[in-house]
C-alpha cells in the first residue's frame, strides 16, 4: 500500500498531502454520493486507506453537517482533521458585528460535533469594503479560548495577505486554485508563501474533470454543472477546447509511459509544485482510492517537464492573481459565483 504523505501545517499539526474535499457534496455542483448514506461508506474509504483530512465550509450546504455525523461516530473523532471556511455573504461585509462572527464560528462547531476546529479558512469577497480585520480579530478570539486551531484564508491575492502577515495575522496556510490551467499562483503567490512558510492548499487541480481521460478526443459538452461551468471558463482562458485537447494528448503521452492515468499526472504536477502543501480533490461517488495512489506513487522525470513546459508555454495562464478575474463583477466568471450564501446553509 502506497503511504499518504503527511506535511506539517502548524506545530504539532499535520495534514494528508490529498485532502478530500466536500464541495461536490453540496447541491447543484455534481458529481457527488446519491446519498447521505454512500457519502458516509465513502468517507470511511478514505480514511481507511490514510486520507484522514476533510475540506468542506459553512456555506456548502449540509456539508458540515455530514462531516460532522462521520467524525462524531469515530472510535477517535481526533483521528482525523477538519478544515471549514467562515464566508460572511458579501452584502453583510460592511455591518459585520462581533456577534455575527461569533455566531458564524459555533454555529460551524455545533455543525461538526467539536469543541475545537482544526482549522478554518476565512475569505472577503470584496478588497473595497473594510471590515477584515474584525474578522481576523474574531478569529484569533476564537483561536485563544480554544475553539479554533489555526487559521487560515481562502480565494486572497497576494497582496492582502502579505498586508495581513504583516499586520502579525498567524495565517498557517490558503486556499487557491491550481493546476495546469490555472497557474496564477506562480505569479507572486506561491513565491511568498514558501518565504513565510504558508501552505498551498491548492483545488480545481484537475479543473473539474476536464483533466482526465474522460474529455480527451470528445466534443464539448452541452450541457454543465456549476462545477463543470465555471472550470470550462478557465478551459476559455487559455486556449479554448483545442487548447485543452492538446494538453491532454501531451498527458496522455505522459501517462502512457509510466502506465497511468491523465488525472494521475495532473494531480502529481500540483503536488511537485514547491509551494503546494496538499492538494484537494473531490469527494465523488467512488471513494478513487487507485488514483489517488496511482497519483502518489507518480515520479514524473525531466522527459515528463520538458514535454509539460511547452505544452504549457503555448496554452498560457488566466491573467491576474488568483482570484482576480472571479472578483471582476462585469466578467464572466463572477456570473455563476453565489455570494449570499449563509441563509442557504444556516
Amino acid at each position: 500500500m502506497t503511504a499518504v504523505p503527511r506535511i506539517e501545517l502548524a506545530a504539532g499539526y499535520s495534514i494528508a498531502r490529498i485532502v478530500n474535499g466536500c464541495w461536490q457534496l453540496s447541491p447543484g455542483h455534481g458529481g457527488g454520493p446519491r446519498s447521505k448514506r454512500e457519502a458516509l461508506a465513502t468517507f470511511s474509504r478514505q480514511v481507511e486507506h490514510g486520507y484522514t483530512t476533510f475540506d468542506c465550509a459553512d456555506i456548502y450546504e449540509g456539508t458540515e453537517e455530514l462531516v460532522g455525523r462521520f467524525r462524531d461516530n469515530l472510535p477517535d473523532p481526533g483521528s482525523i482533521q477538519v478544515h471549514t471556511k467562515c464566508v460572511p455573504d458579501k452584502r453583510a461585509l460592511a455591518t459585520l458585528t462581533d456577534g455575527q462572527v461569533d455566531a458564524m464560528i459555533d454555529r460551524s462547531r455545533r455543525r461538526l460535533r467539536t469543541e475545537r476546529i482544526d482549522l478554518v479558512q476565512y475569505h472577503w469577497w470584496d478588497y473595497e469594503v473594510p471590515g477584515v480585520e474584525r474578522l481576523i480579530d474574531r478569529l484569533l478570539a476564537a483561536q485563544s479560548a480554544g475553539r479554533i486551531r489555526c487559521i487560515g484564508v481562502t480565494n486572497f491575492d497576494t497582496p492582502h495577505l502579505e498586508a495581513m502577515v504583516e499586520a502579525g495575522a498567524p495565517i498557517v496556510s490558503v486556499q487557491a486554485q491550481y493546476s495546469l490551467l490555472d497557474r496564477r499562483p506562480e505569479r507572486a503567490l506561491g513565491g511568498f508563501c514558501a518565504e513565510r512558510a504558508i501552505g498551498v492548499l491548492a483545488y480545481g487541480v484537475l479543473a473539474g474533470g476536464f483533466l482526465s481521460d474522460r474529455w480527451l478526443g470528445s466534443e464539448p459538452p452541452v450541457a454543465m454543472n456549476r462545477s463543470e461551468v465555471k472550470y470550462r471558463l478557465i478551459v476559455d482562458e487559455v486556449g479554448g477546447w483545442n487548447g485543452l485537447q492538446s494538453l491532454l494528448r501531451m498527458l496522455r503521452g505522459i501517462a502512457d509511459r509510466h502506465t497511468t492515468s491523465v488525472a494521475a499526472v495532473a494531480a502529481r504536477w500540483a503536488l511537485d509544485r514547491p509551494s503546494v502543501g496538499a492538494i484537494i480533490l473531490g469527494t465523488g461517488r467512488r471513494a478513487r482510492i487507485g488514483g489517488r495512489k496511482a497519483s502518489l506513487g507518480l515520479a514524473l522525470d525531466d522527459r515528463d517537464f520538458e514535454a509539460l513546459n511547452a505544452c504549457l508555454g503555448r496554452l498560457g495562464t488566466p491573467p491576474g492573481e488568483p482570484y482576480e478575474i472571479e472578483r471582476d463583477a462585469a466578467g464572466p466568471h463572477a456570473s455563476i459565483i453565489r455570494t449570499e450564501l449563509q441563509e442557504a446553509g444556516a
